[in-house]
This record gives C-alpha cells, sequence and structure tokens, in this order.
C-alpha cells in the first residue's frame, strides 16, 4: 500500500470548523475522539463537543471540531462551519444551517432510513434531492459510498475511519497524514487497527481521485 507520509496536513490554521454528524452506532463519537487527539499530538488548538440525542436508538448524533490559534469554544456558530462530514445523507440536510457558504460536505451516500418511514409516518427525500439541496447552502458536495470502501477493507464498521480519510484527503486539516495514521492505529486492537489503516488509506484516496 502506498504511504501518504505528510504530504497534506501539518498547516498552520487560526479557526477551522469541522461538523460531523450521522446516526447513532456509526461512529461519529469515535471520528472525533481520533481527530481530536491527532490535533493534541501534533501540538494545535482544539475544542469539541457532542450532540448524542437518541443516539442508542439511530437517533441524531452530531460533533464539533474547532481547530486553530483564534479557536475558544467548542461551539460552532451557525454559517460558520467550513466542513461538513456526514455519515448519513439527511443528517448532512438537518444540519446544513450551520454550513459557510465557502463550505465543503463530504457525504456517505448510504441512507439509514427511520422506522418512521416504513411506518408511512414520515418521508425519506432521495439522494439527489438531498444533494442538491446542500449545493444551494455549499460550495463543495462530494459523495462516497463509505460502506463500500469499508467492505473493500474488511468491515463495514471501519466506513466512519473512511470519511476520516476523504477528510485528510482535502489537504485542508493542519494535523499530519502520519499523525492521524498513528493515532487510528493505537485507537484499535491489532487487527480492528490493520482494517482501519487500509479503511483510512482507500477513502483517502477516493477524495483525492475526484
Amino acid at each position: 500500500m502506498p504511504s501518504q507520509g505528510d504530504s497534506r496536513g501539518g498547516k498552520i490554521v487560526k479557526e477551522l470548523n469541522i461538523l460531523i454528524v450521522g446516526v447513532g452506532g456509526q461512529g461519529v463519537i469515535l471520528m472525533s475522539e481520533v481527530l481530536g487527539n491527532a490535533a493534541v499530538r501534533d501540538g494545535i488548538r482544539v475544542r469539541g463537543s457532542e450532540v448524542l440525542g437518541m443516539a442508542v436508538r439511530g437517533g441524531s448524533v452530531s460533533s464539533t471540531i474547532r481547530m486553530g490559534d483564534d479557536v475558544y469554544g467548542p461551539l460552532i456558530p451557525a454559517g460558520k462551519a467550513d466542513i461538513l462530514v456526514a455519515m448519513e445523507p439527511s443528517e448532512a440536510l438537518r444540519n446544513i444551517g450551520f454550513m459557510t457558504k465557502s463550505g465543503l460536505v463530504i457525504l456517505n451516500a448510504r441512507a439509514v432510513v427511520p422506522f418512521t418511514v416504513s411506518l408511512g409516518m414520515s418521508n425519506y427525500p432521495g439522494l439527489e434531492k438531498i444533494v442538491e439541496k446542500l449545493k444551494k447552502s455549499a460550495s463543495r458536495v462530494v459523495v462516497l459510498d463509505a460502506i463500500k470502501l469499508a467492505e473493500e477493507a474488511g468491515s463495514v464498521q471501519s466506513a466512519n475511519i473512511v470519511m476520516v480519510g476523504a477528510l485528510f484527503g482535502t489537504g485542508l486539516l493542519p494535523i499530519k497524514v502520519s499523525t492521524i495514521r498513528e493515532t487510528i492505529r493505537e485507537r484499535f486492537p491489532a487487527k480492528a487497527a490493520q482494517v482501519n489503516d487500509v479503511a483510512f488509506h482507500l477513502g483517502f484516496e477516493a477524495y483525492s481521485a475526484l
């Protein structure tokens, strides 16, 4: 496997606001944990917070990561998120009000349809309609099938790390690629660490190829 090395990251930033969203069980909090730990390793000021809701029942989960010398509070003001990483399409739509007009959305294409839809109590918009609405509030929307890439890596549970890899593929983060990969490897037992390292690589390469 080719190494990304430190060809991206290691930048000095004043403020970078990342919002990660999804539903319970998709590993949103773990994503923010590895990002925060990697930022600390690289000596970057970092603040963050989580909103769990009814996470254990597949409810909405969101986490904010704020990096940079000018960051003090943990919450991202409305209209100030630079990057929205969405594990679930409708959750991206739910949180689009946090995006800056020049922002980037990285979207996992696989939907988690609420049980209320199957009961006929609500509707779930199609992916194309969701992307169309997202493009009205952000400058770029990138859609990846993180589940498919996670399966290629060896475990569907690594979809969140695929998305972390895609996030680093943007080249926008001040964290060194070598630092986040080391942080991910240390977070998991040996076998899972290997799978997640591959998942990170596949996400990184998928974004870079766009």
